[in-house]
C-alpha cells in the first residue's frame, strides 16, 4: 500500500489533541501488524518523509526510533526498512476460522443489559446527591494528611486494621452479626467477594443453588469459576427448595439474599434461615449470605430488620457479604466479607493469594467514618427520604396501571417490582421506556429457565418524590404502545 494512504490519516481532526510525531509513530505502526507495510518495505529517509508531511525531522526521527526499539523496523546503510515480522502477514491478526477468543464458560455468562447512566428507575443506585460529601471529603483529606509509603502501596492483606474493627462493630451494633475484627475481610467490591467464595469454598463442577430469579452478577460469577447452578424457586418467604434437592442436587454453596431478596423484595423466614444452615451443615457446604440491601426497613419504620443468618450460628458454614454501595456510592467498590473464625486464617490465606488490595486511604477515612457516627446519621436521614419515595410510586403505579399489575417488595431497599400482563412484554417495555429516559430492567431478564415473571423493577433510590408521578405517567403512556404495536417498542 502506498504511503501515503497509511498516513492519510496523520491529520485527521479527531486526533488533533496527539502529537504528529505519536500520530505518525501509531499509524506507521498499526500498518506494519496488519501487513500494508510488507516485510522489508523501505521507508523515505527521515529529511524527505518530514518534508512530504511538513513537520520537523526530529519528529520523523522520534517515530523512527520507536518503531526501531520496538522491532518494528531494521536500520541498515541503505536507510529504514520494515522488520521481517510473523504477524505482518494481511490478516494474520484477525482469529482463526472456527477459533473463539473467549471461553466456554466466558461464552455461557448470560447478557446483563444495564443503562450506565443514573436515569430514573434505574435499580441498585442511591441518591447520590444527598451524600455528606463535605464530611466525607474532610475525612478523606485527613486521612490523606497521614499517608506514607505504605499507604501508597497494596494495603494490607484483609484490609486496613481500622476498617476491619469498624465494620466488625457496625455490623454486631446494626445487624447482629458475631465477630471479631479478625473475621472481617475488606475486598474491592461485592463482586470481588462473591468471586473468593465460588474460587475458595468450591471446585470446578460443584453445585451452586441460586435464587430464581437471581441477582445476575452472582450467577455469572459462578459460571464463571466453573460452578454448576442449580435455580430454586423463591417464593413470598424467600428461597424455597424441595426437600428432595438436598438429596438429588446436594450443594456445596447456597447463595442468597435473606434480609430482601434480589429482585422480588421478599424476606427469607426464619423458619427457612434455619433449614438452611441445618442442610449446609448436614450436606458439607457453604451459605453465602448477601446482606446487599438490608440498612433501610421500611414495613416497620424505626425496627430492626431480621438479625443475619450469620448470627444465628456465628461457627456455622456462613460467609456474610455485603457492600456500602447503597449507604456511600457504587464507585467506592470496597465491600467486606465476614467468615467463621475457625475457617479466617484459610480463607484469609486464599484472598492473600488471589487478590491484591487497595485503597488504603479511602479505607482509613471509612473506618473513621463509621466511628465517628456519621454513616449512622446518614442512614437515618435518608430512611424517612427514602420511604416518601417509595409511598408516592406505589400509589401512581397503583393509579396509572391499576389492580391488574401487582405491586410486589418494598419491606426494604430501594426497589419495587411491577407485574405486567403477557400482552406488555416487560423486556419491550423497558427498550422502550430508555428511549424516554426512564431505565427500568425488566423482571425476565433475574431468570433462569423457564420464566414465570414479567415486569419491571423500579428503582426509585435516586428519583425525587415530586418527579415520579409525571415519570410513571410517562411509563405508562409507553406501556400503552407496546401493547398496541403487539409487544414491540414503537
Amino acid at each position: 500500500m502506498p504511503l501515503s494512504l497509511v498516513l492519510s490519516a496523520l491529520d485527521d481532526p479527531a486526533a488533533t489533541s496527539e502529537a504528529r510525531q505519536l500520530r505518525l509513530y501509531r499509524l506507521l505502526k498499526a500498518a506494519i501488524l496488519d501487513g500494508r507495510l510488507a516485510s522489508a518495505t523501505r521507508l523515505p529517509g527521515s529529511r524527505q518523509l518530514a518534508a512530504d508531511l511538513h513537520m520537523a525531522r526530529n519528529c520523523v526521527l522520534f517515530a523512527y526510533q520507536l518503531l526501531l526499539a520496538e522491532g518494528f523496523v531494521e536500520a541498515d546503510r541503505g536507510g529504514t526498512r520494515v522488520a521481517a515480522l510473523p504477524l505482518a502477514a494481511a490478516g494474520a491478526l484477525h482469529p482463526p476460522a472456527g477459533a473463539h477468543m473467549l471461553s466456554r464458560r466466558a461464552r455461557q455468562l448470560p447478557d446483563i443489559k444495564r443503562s450506565e447512566a443514573l436515569l430514573p428507575f434505574a435499580p441498585g443506585a442511591p441518591d447520590l446527591n444527598a451524600f455528606p460529601w463535605a464530611v466525607w471529603a474532610r475525612l478523606l483529606h485527613q486521612a490523606w494528611a497521614e499517608v506514607t509509603a505504605r499507604q501508597l502501596a497494596y494495603a494490607e492483606p484483609g484490609g486496613e486494621p481500622e476498617l476491619r474493627r469498624a465494620v466488625a462493630a457496625f455490623l454486631s451494633a446494626r445487624r447482629g452479626v458475631a465477630c471479631t475484627p479478625e473475621q472481617v475481610f475488606i475486598v474491592a467490591g461485592g463482586q470481588v467477594a462473591l468471586d473468593a467464595c465460588a474460587r475458595l469454598l468450591a471446585d470446578s463442577g460443584d453445585t451452586v443453588w441460586l435464587e430464581n430469579p437471581c441477582y445476575p452478577g452472582a450467577r455469572n460469577v459462578m459460571l464463571a469459576a466453573g460452578l454448576m447452578p442449580v435455580a430454586v424457586a423463591v417464593d413470598q418467604d424467600g428461597m424455597a427448595p424441595a426437600p428432595a434437592l438436598w438429596q438429588s442436587a446436594p450443594p456445596r454453596l447456597v447463595y442468597v439474599t435473606p434480609s430482601h431478596q434480589y429482585p422480588l423484595g421478599s424476606v427469607l423466614s426464619l423458619e427457612r434461615r434455619l433449614a438452611l444452615l441445618a442442610g449446609v451443615e448436614a450436606s458439607g457446604g457453604w451459605l453465602i449470605e448477601d446482606d446487599y440491601d438490608s440498612d433501610f426497613n421500611h414495613a416497620q419504620p424505626g425496627a430492626r430488620p431480621l438479625p443475619a443468618i450469620q448470627g444465628l450460628r456465628p461457627e456455622a458454614p456462613v460467609v456474610y457479604v455485603g457492600t456500602f454501595s447503597k449507604l456511600l456510592y457504587p464507585g467506592l467498590r470496597i465491600a467486606y466479607m465476614v467468615v467463621p473464625r475457625w475457617a479466617a486464617a484459610g480463607l484469609g490465606e486464599g484472598i492473600r493469594k488471589l487478590y491484591r488490595g487497595g485503597q488504603a486511604v479511602e479505607q482509613r477515612a471509612l473506618a473513621r467514618l463509621l466511628e465517628s457516627g456519621q454513616l449512622t446519621r446518614h442512614l437515618r436521614r435518608m430512611a424517612p427520604v427514602y420511604r416518601e419515595r417509595q409511598a408516592v410510586l406505589r400509589a401512581a403505579l397503583h393509579a396509572r396501571f391499576g389492580e391488574a399489575c401487582p405491586i410486589l417488595g418494598g419491606q426494604a431497599g430501594l426497589h419495587l417490582v411491577l407485574g405486567l400482563p403477557s400482552s406488555v412484554p416487560d423486556a419491550a417495555l423497558a427498550e422502550g421506556a430508555l428511549e424516554q429516559g426512564i431505565a427500568p430492567r425488566p423482571l425476565s431478564a433475574y431468570y433462569t429457565g423457564t420464566v414465570p415473571g414479567n415486569g419491571l423493577v423500579l428503582g426509585y433510590g435516586l428519583t425525587v418524590a415530586a418527579h415520579i408521578p409525571e415519570l410513571v405517567t410517562r411509563l405508562a403512556g409507553v406501556a400503552e404502545r407496546v401493547r398496541n404495536a403487539g409487544g414491540v417498542p414503537s
